[in-house]
């Protein structure tokens, strides 16, 4: 299957940059950089030995950035380079990675590509975030010896069963891994069902995660703007899911004057579209990525920007966590914890299952089966602040519980960052430790 993927991907050119394309007039590529997607590196590569980490999104990318500092503070002077498949994704590290970390869009999965791309950048170590295999990458890496070490590794009930069709083409994949770190106990297991030689569990890296960013400024503004008015929020929404937070906005708004419902979505680029269905539905809405300034005038805040969810996280009380109502997978319920929120998320939260189940066992979030109820429960918070307080308070200690799983993490890469201490800088070039 493996010979069939790379047949596929090399006469499929023309279709493959057809669809990259489209992907560039839709604003999902940066065409100033469209070059790294074909493996064109856009800057030089450092001297020295670099440890090459790779996330799918924000997310994943998200959760690099402690191992990042860590993986400096041991090895100091070792370069990195990070690479996300999204445009999203590289504004957002742009801001935040260290001195010393550079990003590059990852090569589309095409043999030509790959082979361009691992000739340039030529890394000693791959580490290999969650859940994302793309087989030329994997294969080809791991025909180089560069050691191959998936972190934070995550292979849902739902994904095994889809891969256990395809036994043989994945245990090959997850062979070239020396190896894999999964999130929980089930996830280790599930990789060794499937053909991992070595995998088990350190814990989930979204908890060494360091707080989202917050402009200080910006939210004594914003919160100048909102005095005592109430205010929740729906965040990294999904389609559907603003429609939602309108309804529950009118079902409590008789019941809390002057109620502001905030609505960040997880595309910031839809903006304008829910701007305008909303307010076809009769909802008074300000823009923040149009300049609008929030008063006592609008109904509903959209803030259509990037990388500025940290910064409602800390404005809102009460957060409905999105993509668990009306779209499956859910999303990091950690984020809002650590800045004080009290949780809500919708029941179709299969990327971060075990998470929620433990969250909700520990009282520190609450599920919602639909939009009825999440009125009922952002009404029940709203109007008592003590109870908001407490969940936002069980919230904050249970995300920081588990903060060792980057000490837990470092000890397994121990073995491959003493090589890198102990040969004085060595060539570049790869090669297992």
């Amino acid at each position: 299957m493996l010979g069939l993927y790379r047949a596929i991907t090399t006469l499929g050119s023309p279709l493959i940059q057809a669809y990259l394309g489209r992907r560039i007039k839709a604003g999902k590529e940066d065409p100033a950089r469209f070059g790294e997607r074909l493996g064109i590196p856009a800057m030089p590569r450092p001297e020295g030995h670099l440890i090459w980490l790779h996330g799918a999104s924000v997310g994943e990318a998200m959760s690099l950035l402690t191992l990042i500092r860590r993986l400096q503070d041991a090895v100091p002077g070792i370069n990195i380079l990070v690479t996300t498949g999204t445009v999203t994704s590289a504004r957002m590290l742009a801001d935040r990675l260290p001195k010393g970390a550079v990003h590059q869009f990852v090569p589309v999965d095409r043999i030509a590509y790959v082979r361009r791309f691992l000739d340039h950048w030529k890394p000693d170590l791959t580490l290999w975030a969650e859940s994302e295999f793309w087989p030329n990458l994997i294969s080809e890496t791991a025909a180089r010896e560069i050691p191959l070490v998936l972190v934070n590794g995550r292979i849902s009930p739902r994904s095994f069963k889809g891969w256990s069709r395809v036994h043989g083409f994945i245990s090959r994949l997850l062979g070239g891994f020396t190896l894999c770190l999964g999130q929980t106990e089930g996830d280790a297991e599930r990789l060794r069902a499937l053909g991992a030689p070595s995998a088990r569990s350190v814990g989930n890296l979204k908890f060494a995660a360091e707080p989202l960013p917050v402009d200080t400024d910006q939210l004594d503004r914003l919160r100048g703007e909102t005095a005592n008015r109430p205010l929740w929020l729906a965040a990294s929404t999904w389609a559907g899911e603003e429609e939602i937070a309108w309804r529950v906005h009118r079902d409590l708004s008789a019941g809390h004057p002057g109620l502001l419902t905030v609505i960040v979505p997880r595309h910031p680029n839809r903006g304008s579209e829910i701007a305008q269905a909303l307010t076809s539905e009769g909802a008074r809405v300000a823009r923040r990525a149009a300049g609008d300034v929030v008063d006592d005038r609008h109904d509903i805040y959209v803030a259509d920007t990037m990388g500025e969810l940290g910064l409602f996280f800390s404005l809102a009380p009460v957060v409905f966590m999105g993509k668990s109502l009306t779209a499956e997978g859910g999303q990091n319920l950690l984020e809002p914890a650590r800045l004080g929120c009290a949780v809500l998320h919708g029941p179709a939260m299969s990327n971060f299952e075990d998470m929620a189940d433990r969250m909700g066992a520990a009282g520190a979030a609450v599920a919602v089966a639909d939009g009825a109820m999440l009125s009922t429960q952002v009404g029940r918070l709203l109007a008592d602040s003590a109870a908001a307080s407490a969940l936002a308070a069980k919230a904050e200690a249970f995300a920081s519980a588990e903060s060792g799983v980057i000490d837990r993490l470092m000890d397994e890469l121990a073995p491959y960052l003493a090589a890198f201490r102990t040969d004085g800088g060595g060539d570049a070039g790869g090669g297992a430790p």
